[in-house]
Formats: structure tokens, C-alpha cells, sequence
């Protein structure tokens, strides 16, 4: 017996002692179970509207969420075990559980929704299909400050801890770069596999990201390496932000606008990071994105009448609803979904950038790369931050270039199956 399915067969015995599932006979139908990313207060708000969505169908749902999604999805599909419905951010795995059949098209009613850049055009049989669709976005290319810190010289909080996958917030640096420095064009050869790393433009990013960060202490190095993303933890354990850490005596941070739950006050500022990154003026309405798409594992019906609701303006209002402010969900369409009454002045200005004032989109790149790729660049990242020297660089260039062959000999077997190309709109 899978670990899934005792699990529910343990919550459905439960239901049945305490009354609550008439008869518990063979009519009973198990939960269906959605897979996701999101832990905390996030987690907390997304089960509570799950768990207040009405789609029809009469089912109930499981919430699994993990900080270890990929781990856990690529487990349960060895064990033959799926989520019905798993949300994932990256394109690249998703193209690659397309690619294996694991994944099932999704229905009409929600690949409507499978807004651009979040779910580009995919290949299969020479069909076109659509297997994902976005149902909460993020905005990248932010820089946040202390209100009222000079922007001339800013110096750079950085921390690249993330557990498993420590080294993106340095990749998200490089991705901008080359966004802004380069164009949306070029990024997009880059981030689909058709660029060679060792390209002048992608070279760049990386000098120009070491340029930014400037001479940096030995001390100072470490401490970015070993620090969490989200800052140090106060007394009470919560995390406070780079900004607001012992230790970091900074001004500025690059980073997307989900760090907003650690500057949850009003002496923090948010504003588009172009004008720090040496661009060209003709790319500084671009922007960055990253967004959680759900996929469908399973052959329940069911299963898509999920998604479809999910997607839907009524699940994204409730969605909305349950959420507290610091976390309260972007969408990639948000119309009649205007920022509430009491949202902060960092909510309207993240809301008006996203839906009226960014002129191009580009989806994240290391998130569109396969996993192979992406995690070879988070390392990547990781050994620059520590030795910026052209001898490091150039070397690590020929690697990222040896694994980008690599992935790309071992997929062009496949002629019936084209992957995404098309991640910028």
C-alpha cells in the first residue's frame, strides 16, 4: 500500500468513527491531493481556500505542502504514486513531465487561462497542447531600499541560502542583466537552450553582477554565502530581511516582490531595478517574472474541474480573501481584482507594475532551463560569488556551455515534441 494512499484511507477511517462521511460504504471517494510549494502562512491560506472551494463535484482535497517540491514529486512518481494536481515554477520540469507523458492536458475552460509568459507554446505530436496554467505570479526586477537611502552608490544585501537550491537569488541577478543589458530577444535564446554561454551578452552580466557588488571582505563573502535568502532570524525566530539584519551593512537588495512579508512596514521602498543594471533605456519597461502553474497527474475527471476552479476569478478572490496582507497572491490577469482598501503602498506599487506599467514579461530563466542546467547555475553562481576572477568565470562558462550541449543532444532525439520557445510577452 502506498504511503498516499494509507494516509487517506487513515483520514477517511477517521471520518467514518466521528460520523461524518454518511454510510463510508463503497460510494466514498478519496481526497484528491494537490502537491505545493507553499509552507507557512502562505500554506496556511491556500488549504483554507481549498478547503472553501465548492467545484461541483462533491470531492475533498488534501493539501501536501513542501519546501522540497521536487524531491517529493520525483519520489511519488517512482513510487507510481502522483498528486492529482501538483504546482510547480518551473517551466523546465514541466516540459520535462510533458515530454515523459506524465502530465495530461489540461481542459478548455482552463487552458484559456494559460496566460503568456507563464505558459507558452508547447509541441506534441505536432499538436498543440497546453498542460499548465498559472495561478499565482511573481514580479522580479525589484530593487527594495530603506526609504529615504541614497541610490547613487548603493551597496547590496545579498544572501544566497535556500537550502537545496541556494545559489538563485545570484541567478535572478545575472538573469536581470542579461534581460536589460541585452534584450528580451537575446534572453530568450539564452534561456531556451539556443545561446552559447560563453556569448559576449551573457558574459557581461556576469562581470557587470561583480562590478555592482564591488570589493567585498572575505568575512562578508561567507556571511552572503551562509545566509538565508529571507535575512537573519530574530529572537522570536521570524525572519526580519537582509535590510533589517545584524551584519549587513547595506542599502539596497534585488529581489522579487514575495520578500514583501519580511518588510511588512512603511520604512521600506520598492522600484524597478533597471536604472542599476547598466541597461539600455529601450529595455527598462521589461520585467522579470516567475509564477506557480498547476499540472494535472491524474486521469480523474475531477482533477481538472480543480484546476479549472482554481483559475477561475472566484477561486482567485477567495484565494485573495484568506491570505494576509504581507502574502496575499499576485495573478497573472487580475482584473476586477484591483488591490484592496487596505493594501500598503508597496502592494499598489508592486500591483501597477505588473498589470499596467511593464511593457515586456520575461519568465525566469533558470526557471525555463532543465533542471539539469538550472542547478548547474545555481552552483555556478555560488563558486563566482567566492572568486570573481575571469579565470573562474571563463571556466565556469565552459562548463554551464558543456551541460547546455549535453541537455540538448540528449533531447533532440525527440522530433515529435518541441518545448517551449517563446517565454517573453
Amino acid at each position: 500500500m502506498s504511503r498516499r494512499t494509507s494516509r487517506l484511507l487513515r483520514v477517511l477511517l477517521a471520518a467514518c468513527l466521528l460520523a461524518l462521511v454518511p454510510g463510508c460504504g463503497s460510494e466514498t471517494r478519496d481526497p484528491l491531493v494537490v502537491l505545493g510549494p507553499w509552507t507557512g502562512e502562505e500554506g496556511r491560506a491556500f488549504e483554507a481556500a481549498l478547503d472553501k472551494l465548492d467545484d461541483g463535484t462533491g470531492r475533498t482535497y488534501t493539501y501536501e505542502g513542501t519546501r522540497s517540491l521536487r524531491e517529493t514529486l520525483v519520489s511519488q512518481l517512482e513510487a507510481d504514486d502522483p498528486p492529482d494536481v501538483a504546482v510547480l515554477n518551473s517551466i523546465g520540469e514541466l516540459t520535462e513531465y510533458a515530454r515523459r507523458g506524465k502530465l495530461k492536458p489540461l481542459a478548455e475552460a482552463s487552458a484559456e487561462r494559460a496566460y503568456p509568459p507563464w505558459a507558452p507554446i508547447m509541441l506534441v505530436d505536432n499538436l498543440r497542447r497546453t498542460y499548465w496554467v498559472p495561478l499565482k505570479v511573481d514580479l522580479k526586477s525589484l530593487v527594495w531600499s530603506k526609504r529615504g537611502a541614497p541610490s547613487e552608490r548603493p551597496t547590496w544585501c545579498v544572501g544566497l541560502a535556500s537550502q537545496a537550491t541556494s545559489g538563485w537569488p545570484g541567478t535572478d541577478w545575472i538573469e536581470d542583466l542579461v534581460l536589460h543589458q541585452a534584450g528580451p530577444a537575446l534572453y530568450t535564446e539564452w534561456a531556451t537552450g539556443r545561446l552559447d554561454w560563453r556569448d559576449p551578452a551573457v558574459e557581461r552580466a556576469w562581470t557587470s553582477w561583480a562590478r555592482l557588488l564591488g570589493k567585498r571582505s572575505p568575512a562578508s563573502v561567507e556571511r552572503s554565502l551562509t545566509t538565508s535568502f529571507e535575512g537573519v532570524s530574530d529572537p522570536r525566530g521570524e525572519p526580519r530581511g537582509l535590510l533589517d539584519s545584524p551584519g549587513f551593512d547595506c542599502t539596497h537588495e534585488h529581489q522579487s516582490a514575495f520578500i514583501r512579508y519580511v518588510y511588512a512596514g512603511d520604512d521600506v521602498t520598492v522600484e524597478p531595478s533597471a536604472r542599476y543594471l547598466d541597461g539600455q533605456s529601450v529595455y527598462r519597461d521589461a520585467f522579470e517574472v516567475a509564477g506557480d502553474m498547476a499540472a494535472v497527474f491524474s486521469d480523474d475527471p475531477d482533477a481538472q474541474e480543480l484546476v479549472e476552479r482554481l483559475s477561475s476569478p472566484a477561486g482567485r478572490k477567495l484565494w485573495r480573501a484568506e491570505a494576509e496582507p504581507a502574502v496575499r497572491p499576485l495573478f497573472p490577469d487580475s482584473a476586477g481584482l484591483s488591490p484592496p482598501a487596505s493594501a500598503t503602498p508597496v502592494e499598489r506599487e508592486i500591483d501597477s507594475l505588473l498589470t499596467t506599467r511593464a511593457r515586456t514579461l520575461c519568465f525566469d530563466a533558470s526557471d525555463v532551463m532543465p533542471p539539469e542546467l538550472r542547478d548547474a547555475f545555481h552552483r555556478a553562481v555560488l563558486e563566482f560569488f567566492r572568486d570573481s576572477t575571469q579565470r573562474q568565470l571563463d571556466s565556469l562558462l565552459q562548463q554551464l556551455e558543456t551541460v547546455r550541449v549535453q541537455v540538448n543532444t540528449d533531447s533532440g532525439t525527440d522530433r515529435t515534441f518541441r518545448p517551449p520557445q517563446n517565454i517573453c510577452a
